[in-house]
């Protein structure tokens, strides 16, 4: 085995490894929520924006399925980290302290673990709702509403459609509900992990990481909710 792939297994068996792991492979996928959005938020301007921004990348090719697989990579990355360093800590803890310190922690860093699991699971539901289209006629070369052009999807219609089931949205709201928490306090410990909060700064980046993780879930939302309430259609 050649010595740069014995030193990065070395490093990656240790926590600090693990900990840069999950940290820039969180760092990763905050940049990819944010270009979804922004992508997303294309709803508003009109079917042929929103249409037109699907057939950029759809013209990828080869090079779309390739970008997928690798965000693919960087989710199971960092949720197999996060779980070998829940480990790591419960081993390194075995009894419990005199005081109880799960108290002192936020509700998003206790439930840290369950609420990705959680997301996950969202993502495929996603994947299979919209990318796939299992179980619905989005791939029904007869229905022309599902069609901007000949293999290109016309994904406002699909997006109108979805969100006009109201259980659809609903679960879509609490699932960005839970992902948010997620992120409030991911953002703060990317920076802590990396080094870059100081006392100084400490605050300022976890008042940052709130603002950017709710206002990530408030533009998500207004998606199904002006679909629900007729503002798109």
């Amino acid at each position: 085995m050649p010595p740069l792939v014995q030193s990065l297994i070395r490093f990656y068996d240790s926590s600090i490894g693990k900990k840069i792991l999950v940290a820039l492979t969180g760092l990763a996928m905050i940049g990819f929520l944010i270009g979804h959005l922004l992508g997303n938020l294309l709803l508003f301007a009109g079917p042929e924006a929103i249409n037109g921004y699907a057939k950029k990348l759809h013209d990828l090719g080869p090079a779309l399925y390739l970008i997928r697989g690798g965000l693919l990579a960087i989710v199971v990355l960092h949720i197999v980290g996060t779980v070998q360093l829940v480990r790591l800590n419960r081993a390194a803890r075995p009894q419990k302290y005199a005081v109880d310190t799960v108290r002192q922690a936020s509700k998003a860093s206790r439930i840290m673990i369950w609420s990705g699991l959680t997301i996950l699971a969202f993502v495929v539901y996603h994947l299979a709702h919209f990318t796939w289209a299992l179980g619905n006629s989005y791939r029904d070369p007869s229905i022309a509403r599902y069609w901007a052009s000949p293999g290109v999807h016309n994904v406002y219609n699909m997006v109108v459609d979805g969100f006009n089931v109201w259980w659809v949205s609903a679960f879509y709201i609490i699932a960005l509900l839970l992902l948010s928490s997620h992120l409030s306090h991911g953002f703060a410990s990317v920076f802590q992990t990396l080094g870059l909060a100081t006392t100084r700064t400490r605050r300022p980046i976890q008042v940052l990481g709130m603002v950017f993780a709710w206002g990530w879930f408030f533009g998500n939302i207004s998606i199904p909710l002006a679909v629900l309430f007729g503002l798109v259609s």
